[in-house]
């Protein structure tokens, strides 16, 4: 039986929710899926089974420096210094009696409210002003402290990666195939930010001057700085308002391959720096695609937990659970194809966004064996996240718990959805409504940190923005930066996460002189 892609009906997208509605439910998520035309069952949880639909050997996948890659010696004996009665003269642990640390170290954090998601009149200076949270003291101390300042395993604290495990269950629907269960496919560790597992992941799966990257255009330029000196094609993916164009992609996948193409890379929600956010109709034909084609996902979604909607979207290591827990079989069933089956996604996670950056917490979720070839890497190079982050950040979590995490995360939405409005209402002041032809044009994002401006009358931004703005004493980040192939751009990059209402108001307005001049 040859394997059978998802189906969907195309249709009209689905009207975007007002950017206020905070809450949505598992039944209007599930009306949403029915909504696609999407098989029966395709979205419902499937009870394990006992053969995965998933791939089996990644060697294909895997970069000779990656395969070549070995578990340290040291790492190993981690997990057995805690098996009672072990004496232990391997590790190399520096003594604890010599850290200048002692007894506790206490912060203080706040405590979530229900009543204060919904944010009240702005404040003078542009800020916005909720109802005041709780806060409580924090204390790290005894065994927790003890473990926080010393050497710990590579994918992360215990207590910490049991926490994002239940998180990452609950907000992709993992139930059955994340680590602890009979049939687990996947697992995750903790990583320094989600760039740390990101550029290893690139690593991991592209050869200098043998591989080819598909990934969008415009994308995130941090990984450019990556991927620009790194030696392998990039191949520009069209997008538009709706994000991720698959025909685009579709027609790249049928042409002529120059070189193997194995990877596509995207950020799907509040994409950077777009700010577009992929509907689930699009994202269920990139899977579709993906599968096709046997392509592995990198799913890049630091912005995630900041769209007002997160509930309603499908992400496509959701999608790729789904496909692992289904019975169907790979095309022309053989056991050698790879086309059609599960385990293809790699999820990149941060807490960047929603703690605290300096804390450099990130993490990464994916099949396995190809977790397995990350962490070799972690263990050749940073060894394992900062222990003090970690256990800062597992103690929050604990004191919240899921209804004080849920809270945050919808404050932190609503906050950065009313700085959007307030940057779109800049714009259209000073860019739009001028008397005259427009000076701009955009996108609204759904959620996210950026405007995507393309400024009219130019194809090229950069030295109106690097020399002119720069000297005029406004900041932007010319679209160049954002191309796979730095091209020239008439777009540039507005970011509104910490500018005032008044600050947004003077940059448009010194934005559009500039333009006139």
């Amino acid at each position: 039986m040859p394997w059978v892609p998802f189906r969907i009906q195309r249709a009209a997208p689905k009207p975007t929710m007002a950017v206020d509605t905070i809450h949505t439910t598992k039944s209007s998520r599930d009306a949403h899926y029915h909504s696609l035309g999407i098989w029966h069952n395709i979205f419902r949880r499937t009870p394990q089974i006992s053969q995965m639909n998933s791939i089996v050997n990644y060697s294909r996948y895997i970069t000779p420096t990656s395969l070549a890659r070995k578990a340290s010696a040291i790492r190993k004996l981690m997990p057995l210094l805690k098996q009672p009665g072990m004496v232990s003269l391997g590790g190399g642990l520096p003594n604890p009696t010599m850290f200048p640390f002692v007894n506790r170290i206490e912060f203080e954090v706040t405590m979530p409210m229900l009543s204060s998601l919904h944010p009240s009149s702005h404040a003078a200076d542009g800020l916005i002003s909720f109802d005041s949270d709780k806060t409580t003291k924090l204390v790290l101390d005894g065994k927790d402290l003890e473990e926080a300042l010393q050497y710990s395993a590579t994918p992360g604290l215990p207590s910490l990666v049991s926490q994002l495990r239940e998180i990452q269950s609950s907000e992709h629907k993992l139930d059955g195939v994340l680590a602890g269960e009979k049939n687990a496919l996947y697992d995750l560790s903790v990583t320094v930010g989600s760039q740390d597992a990101l550029t290893k992941a690139f690593e991991m799966l592209l050869q200098h001057d043998c591989d080819e990257l598909l990934l969008e255009n415009p994308t995130y330029s941090g990984a450019l700085a990556f991927l620009q000196p790194y030696g392998v094609k990039l191949t520009p993916i069209n997008t538009d308002n709706r994000g991720l164009d698959p025909d685009h992609l579709h027609k790249l996948l049928s042409s002529g391959e120059t070189k193997r193409r194995r990877v596509l890379y995207c950020i799907p929600t509040a994409q950077n720096p777009s700010g577009i956010t992929l509907d689930n109709e699009r994202r269920l034909a990139i899977y579709e695609l993906a599968c096709e084609h046997d392509l592995i996902i990198l799913e890049d979604d630091p912005y995630y937990f900041l769209h007002p909607e997160r509930r309603s979207l499908v992400s496509f290591l959701e999608l790729d659970a789904i496909n692992c827990r289904s019975e169907r079989q790979s095309i022309a069933n053989d056991s050698d194809s790879n086309c059609g089956k599960g385990g293809r996604v790699l999820r990149f996670d941060s807490f960047s966004k929603i703690f605290s950056a300096g804390m450099r917490i990130g993490y990464v979720t994916a099949p396995l064996p190809l977790l397995e070839r990350i962490n070799m890497h972690i263990q050749g190079t940073n060894l394992h996240n900062c222990g003090v982050s970690q256990a800062m950040v597992s103690q929050l979590l604990k004191t919240w718990d899921a209804n004080g995490f849920e809270s945050h995360i919808d404050k932190v939405a609503a906050f950065y959805g009313r700085r959007r409005d307030w940057i779109v209402e800049a714009a259209e002041k000073y860019l739009r409504s001028t008397g005259s032809a427009p000076l701009a044009s955009w996108t609204t994002p759904t959620a996210g940190m950026f405007l995507w401006l393309k400024l009219h009358n130019t194809s090229d931004t950069k030295s109106l923005i690097e020399e002119k703005a720069a000297a005029a004493n406004v900041l932007f980040v010319p679209g160049q930066a954002f191309d796979p192939l730095d091209r020239p751009s008439p777009y540039i990059r507005a970011a509104y996460s910490t500018a005032s209402r008044d600050d947004m108001n003077i940059a448009m307005k010194r934005l559009a002189d500039l333009i006139r001049e």
